[in-house]
């Protein structure tokens, strides 16, 4: 089981508890305004907090927010949404946030093209959360990337279509649990800015 640290996001507009083992990707390289990502010490997985501008259709429901959802999936895989595979799709309660706020997760995964020889991942999972904040047309995306790398996981452990996830992505399942849990907007004047 992992241990979390309160970390203040945007500034601390946003405040959520965090693995205590990710370092703040801000204090080696630069990260855009509208993010905040945070990146395993001892790993590979990183947690990204992206504030966007809200896209689709006004309201709520599931048709409206599905579709977001998808358009916000497909921006953060490019354009190779055919090695794309989504497991699960799943209304989101946040403790913190106002009961009405819509919110949603997905598991998927992305499986590039071979390339022998190369470290590239052999896929890597994502487990992506959408609050939608129409008042503020805004969307907050948080999104866990997992890259399976050979020899960083155990393959036998892994098979999406019997309902196995393995370690790295259960690990990122409890990181979400706990974001939800404690993911908490002290200042909604950060929505105003962007």
């Amino acid at each position: 089981m992992a241990s979390f640290t309160s970390t203040p996001l945007f500034g601390g507009a946003l405040i959520v508890d965090l693995p205590n083992n990710f370092a703040d990707v801000s204090t080696i390289r630069q990260v855009p305004d509208h993010q905040e990502v945070y990146l395993d010490k001892d790993g590979f997985t990183s947690i990204i907090f992206d504030i966007t501008e809200r896209v689709g259709l006004p309201g709520t429901g599931p048709a409206v927010d599905g579709a977001a959802l998808t358009t916000h999936l497909e921006d953060i895989v490019a354009s190779d949404d055919d090695t794309v595979k989504v497991w699960n799709t799943s209304n989101t309660q946040f403790s913190k946030l106002p009961e009405d706020i819509p919110a949603y997760t997905l598991i998927a995964t992305q499986t590039p093209p071979p390339q022998p020889g190369s470290k590239s991942p052999d896929f890597t999972a994502i487990v992506l959360t959408l609050i939608r904040l129409e008042h503020d047309r805004t969307d907050i995306l948080i999104t866990i990337n997992v890259p399976h790398i050979k020899g960083e996981y155990s393959a036998e452990e892994v098979d999406m279509q019997v309902g196995k996830q393995g370690k790295l992505i259960e690990n990122a399942v409890e990181y979400a649990a706990r974001i939800w849990e404690t993911f908490k907007i002290k200042d909604w004047g950060l929505f105003n800015e962007v």
